[in-house]
């Protein structure tokens, strides 16, 4: 098995990424396994730009490759927001329930025709400070009226996916791998990876 340092806290995303990634071989590790963990600012205006900054940062901190994603959610009603900023979207000291009630309460007046959105996933590969390549993934959806469902975490509640006519939050971890922005990246990057 190879050693893959995920650059996230998210226990969330951790769980996604390692079951995606164990059948190409990987361990996935969090950054609580480095001696290191100083967040590493995310000052890029692009998820791409954002995932290269967090891959190449941690990957100074560890012999191991690092893989760090930056993903988020695109509401076009919204101009796209909250995009880059969806894990602080509302303020970084709101849960991610609340940050469903801000963002749904920001779509209170749209029609159901103006609510589409989008979850985007952008992953980096890195090596002792210098990015690999970059993979990246996106699904369509709308958003919900109000939360549905127990499963996920972030936006997952008020994410209706129209092919599955579920909440992404209603769907099995296993459903939502097959469908998801970060399970179409990670597919991509362990295609490329059985190429090496």
């Amino acid at each position: 098995m190879r050693v893959l340092v995920l650059a996230t806290g998210n226990p969330g995303k951790i769980k996604e990424c390692a079951a995606v990634l164990a059948p190409a071989g990987f361990t996935v590790l969090g950054l609580d396994t480095l001696a290191d963990t100083t967040p590493v600012e995310e000052t890029g205006s692009t998820f791409e730009e954002n995932a290269r900054l967090k891959a190449e940062g941690y990957s100074l901190r560890t012999p191991h490759l690092v893989l760090a994603d930056d993903s988020g959610l695109e509401v076009d009603a919204l101009g796209g927001a909250p995009g880059v900023l969806s894990a602080r979207y509302g303020g970084p000291e709101l849960t991610d329930p609340e940050r469903c009630t801000a963002l749904l309460a920001a779509l209170a007046g749209t029609p159901e025709g103006q609510r589409g959105s989008r979850f985007r996933c952008v992953l980096a590969l890195a090596k002792e400070g210098r990015t690999l390549a970059t993979f990246d993934g996106v699904v369509e959806g709308t958003i919900l009226r109000e939360p549905r469902g127990g499963h996920g975490f972030g936006y997952d509640p008020i994410f209706f996916h129209a092919p599955s006519g579920r909440a992404f939050a209603e769907l099995t971890r296993e459903e939502k791998e097959r469908v998801s922005h970060r399970g179409s990246a990670l597919r991509r990057f362990s295609e490329s990876v059985k190429e090496v």
